[in-house]
């Protein structure tokens, strides 16, 4: 068979393009894409992604680790499954991204930008998971793969995208498996591949976010133990293994802070962690015209940055609720 990250990093590819195990049946789709079907009946369509962002390497071993046990047939594939390690340019210069966010670039914005290798690459992976999905009358879900720029006083968690209608009771099912600390729920449509599959596709769709990035070959996988059995379960649809840690507690975003300026003054540290408490009445940033602060009992701040580019966020004001506002 083929490592699938060790030919992604070198820019090549298989052999063969196509081929078969007793389990299942494999397509070689392109750089770091990869298609695999079940041999039997299957009822479900997922799209596991990771390496969008080409530094956040513990993901990216997690699903090169499965593809590898599944075409070793350690694991019966029982779900049509499509892996995409995202950015391998920027996974082989070892960067977040070249040129661009890829992040911020699906679901259309990727037409706001100049043409890069991002934008190419996002266009790319659209079309793909459309030809994924499109046909499919299976339920469909994606899993986005991600690891955090900075540590978190909660550090499993998933981003769910904002949706009018209820989250998927089987996708929570599995985000609980996994030992997540904690769900957060967008407040508004924005630009991430998770949302993309949403918008276009009716998927149930998240982004995981697995403790802090690290380069590639220094990540002690063991730390992932969780998730690893959650995904195993996942591509087998055997029963999920039983949360091991506390009730996950559940967020929504109360507010994004947007940088208009590059004169924005961002009042929190630069080590300051994911999911730290602020109390009411805490300045959080200046720009001309507008000033942010806690004007909450109790909030949390998610993603402070002051680095990004003019017109993202750099930060996101969070409240805690009960868990039923996800149904």
């Amino acid at each position: 068979m083929f490592d699938l990250l060790s030919l992604t990093l070198a820019g090549t590819a298989p052999a063969n393009l196509q081929g078969e195990t007793p389990l299942l049946r494999w397509r070689w789709l392109g750089e770091g894409l990869l298609e695999m079907t079940p041999q039997r009946h299957y009822r479900q369509a997922i799209v596991l992604s990771a390496g969008i962002h080409g530094n956040e390497t513990a993901p990216i071993e997690l699903l090169n680790q499965l593809v590898s046990e599944l075409l070793a047939g350690v694991w019966p594939l029982a779900v049509r499954l499509l892996v995409v390690l995202g950015n391998p340019a920027a996974m082989r210069a070892g960067k977040r991204y070249i040129h661009n966010d890829m992040n911020r670039l699906f679901a259309d914005p990727h037409c706001d930008f100049s043409h890069s290798e991002e934008t190419l690459r996002a266009q790319q992976l659209e079309q793909e998971v459309k030809r994924f999905f499109d046909p499919e009358a299976a339920e469909r879900f994606h899993y986005d793969l991600h690891t955090a720029i900075r540590g978190s006083c909660l550090p499993r968690f998933a981003l769910l995208p904002f949706q009018t209608r209820p989250y998927s009771g089987k996708m929570l099912a599995w985000l609980d498996a996994a030992d997540l600390d904690s769900l957060v729920m967008h407040n508004a449509p924005c630009s991430t591949f998770s949302y993309f599959s949403i918008k276009y596709f009716n998927a149930a769709s998240c982004t995981l976010e697995l403790r802090k990035a690290r380069p590639f070959g220094r990540n002690d996988l063991s730390q992932f133990a969780a998730i690893n059995h959650a995904l195993q379960a996942m591509v087998s649809d055997e029963f999920l293994p039983g949360r091991s840690v506390s009730e996950i507690r559940v967020f929504r975003v109360a507010q994004s802070l947007i940088k208009r300026s590059e004169e924005v003054k961002l009042y929190l540290s630069d080590d300051m962690s994911n999911f730290t408490q602020l109390q009411p009445g805490t300045v959080l940033c200046d720009q001309p015209g507008e000033r942010c602060c806690v004007n909450h009992d109790s909030a949390w701040i998610l993603f402070p940055n002051p680095h990004v580019a003019l017109g993202l966020r750099a930060g996101m004001l969070l409240s805690e609720v009960p868990r039923f506002t996800l149904y």
